[in-house]
């Protein structure tokens, strides 16, 4: 289907003519507030009450500044595209009736301008778009590359922020909370399990972690899997390492060739080589002379 691109604000989307918002060639109309039924497609979950308030408080003495959107639903009701916090504050403000832009849209339609206005808006936290970003995704088929277009961002930006989604729900709570920021986010999801996400998640909280410090942690936890995979690799005989470590008093390291392999026998001075040679050679004594 052919999607238009949406510019900056819900002024790209919608016809203007004079100077007044236009909808399909009707101006702004009032409806009554109790006839208009929540969107289903807000992806806005928190709004602050004192930011509300203060919005209440202008409501009252000003009007409401800009209309909501709406789409008709039926027997005199209409459905919220855009203006959750508008409608909200006036409703706190006591108003009986709303201005409202009326738009015939399906539902595609609806979830993007109501996720266009809320996207666009600074204060929209991480998981809120990320669960937005997917929606746009899975439910009607967007691509990242389509979303970066609309919203005028870069793609990879939609690509990295919509996988927040994979996160654990305890870790979704806390970037909500603003306890953990994007970035830190974004390197928890390097790690291959739920179990570590949680635990470095926890450990940025209570140690208040930089990103470039979670990075360091993610880099530390890689170096060690790698160095205990060399080691592993480098111990074919284990037991019999440690039967010989035993028996020599100092660190073996039985190394495999394709064919054969050798036994090396560290020593930490000279008088360690010393001891050792004696007990290889059953007790003769031998004088060392290091070469310059």
């Amino acid at each position: 289907m052919e999607k238009k691109a949406l510019g900056r604000g819900l002024e790209a989307l919608l016809p203007v003519s004079g100077g007044k918002i236009l909808s399909e060639d009707k101006e702004i109309q009032e409806l009554p507030i109790d006839h208009i039924i929540p969107n289903r497609y807000q992806p806005r979950r928190e709004f602050s009450d004192s930011e509300l308030g203060e919005l209440a408080d202008s409501v009252k003495q000003n009007g409401l500044l800009q209309p909501i959107l709406v789409r008709r639903k039926g027997d005199g009701f209409f459905e919220l595209i855009a203006g959750e916090r508008r409608l909200r504050a006036a409703k706190l403000a006591g108003l009986q009736v709303v201005a409202a832009i009326v738009r015939n849209s399906n539902d595609e339609q609806a979830i993007e301008l109501a996720l266009v206005e809320n996207l666009q808006r600074k204060d929209l936290n991480p998981m809120e778009a990320a669960r937005a970003y997917h929606r746009m995704v899975h439910e009607f088929g967007f691509t990242h590359e389509t979303i970066a277009q609309r919203l005028g961002k870069d793609r990879s930006s939609i690509a990295n922020l919509a996988r927040l989604v994979n996160l654990p729900n305890e870790i979704k709570n806390l970037v909500e909370s603003n306890l953990i920021s994007t970035g830190h986010a974004k390197v928890i999801l390097g790690l291959d399990s739920s179990e570590k996400q949680i635990k470095l998640a926890r450990k940025i909280v209570e140690g208040q972690l930089s990103v470039r410090q979670a990075e360091e942690e993610v880099a530390h936890k890689s170096r060690s899997r790698k160095d205990k995979k060399v080691a592993w690799r480098r111990k074919p005989y284990p037991d019999l390492e440690e039967r010989i470590q035993k028996h020599l008093g100092t660190r073996i390291t039985i190394l495999k060739g394709k064919r054969g392999g050798k036994i090396v026998i560290h020593y930490f001075s000279p008088a360690e080589l010393e001891r050792l040679l004696e007990v290889l050679l059953g007790g003769s004594s031998i004088e060392l002379h290091a070469s310059h």
